[in-house]
């Protein structure tokens, strides 16, 4: 699991969102960004979740956050999650996990008795300079925001 610490630099990512456009931690310097990884697009509690920081996006943008969601999903897959849902943020389909990885966020999980590897709902919020402000693994899907922007 992620090893990754308040204080920490975060990783140097860079990953495709839904309609192919490039994404990369520098392009956010200035900026807090909050990256949310999540299991799987469209499943219930991702989409409470996202749609929990869709709700509350004008008090992100008024706090200078910019957000940005991710998960294993296949472009196609985020785009019509994004579609769906009317968020205003992108979300990287990072299909070969360099994101996922980078971040510390794949791991062996357990649901219904079966163990499997996934992504673990953690949310990462980075400050102005790449540096890890706050990790949340503790996500509450329906009050996110909240957790975020106390």
């Amino acid at each position: 699991m992620t090893t990754l610490k308040k204080g920490d630099k975060a990783p140097a990512f860079s990953a495709l969102d839904q309609d192919g456009n490039s994404h990369s931690l520098a392009d956010y310097k200035g900026k807090k960004l909050v990256v949310f990884f999540y299991p799987k697009a469209s499943t219930p509690g991702c989409t409470a979740e996202a749609c929990d920081l869709r709700d509350n996006f004008e008090r992100f943008e008024a706090n200078n956050f910019a957000l940005l969601g991710v998960s294993a999903d296949a472009a196609s897959k985020q785009a019509k999650f994004k579609e769906k849902y009317s968020f205003p943020f992108p979300l990287l389909a990072d299909e070969d996990r360099a994101v996922i990885e980078a971040f510390g966020v794949w791991g062996p999980k357990k649901f219904m008795g079966k163990e499997y590897d996934g992504i673990h709902r953690t949310t990462f919020v980075i400050d102005e300079n790449g540096i890890i402000e706050e990790v949340i693994d503790k996500v509450k899907t329906k009050e996110h925001a909240a957790q975020i922007l106390k």
